[in-house]
C-alpha cells in the first residue's frame, strides 16, 4: 500500500473511487494547509526541473500556477497585490530576462 501524505488535486479521490480503489484522506486544517502547499510547490518545482520536453514543462508550470493561486488565497493576498509586489521588485532589482548566472563575488 503506497503512502503519500501529500496535498492532491480536488478530484483525485473521485478518480480513485471510479477505479474502485479505497483510500484514507482528510481535509487539512487551515494551519496545516499553507505548509502542505509549500511542500507541494517544491514537489512540482522539482518535477519542472526534471521535465525533459515542452509539454511536460508546461504541465508542471500549470501545477505551480494552481498552487500559487491557492497559496495567495490561503494567506489572504489578491493576485493584483502579488503582481504589484512582483512589479515593485522588478523595478528595484530587475527581472531574470538577461539570464545572468552569478558565479562568485571577489572580496575587496
Amino acid at each position: 500500500m503506497p503512502i503519500y501524505n501529500k496535498l492532491v488535486r480536488d478530484k483525485v479521490l473521485e478518480v480513485m473511487e471510479a477505479k474502485g480503489l479505497s483510500y484514507h484522506a482528510r481535509i487539512l486544517e487551515p494551519s496545516e494547509l499553507i505548509k502542505a502547499i509549500k511542500a507541494k510547490m517544491i514537489e512540482e518545482a522539482t518535477e519542472f526541473y526534471e521535465a525533459e520536453d515542452k509539454k511536460e514543462s508546461v504541465e508542471e508550470l500549470a501545477d505551480i500556477l494552481e498552487l500559487l493561486h491557492m497559496a495567495i488565497g490561503v494567506i489572504g493576498v489578491s493576485i493584483e497585490e502579488l503582481e504589484a509586489i512582483r512589479e515593485h521588485k522588478r523595478k528595484a532589482r530587475g527581472g531574470f530576462e538577461k539570464g545572468i548566472y552569478l558565479i562568485d563575488v571577489v572580496d575587496q
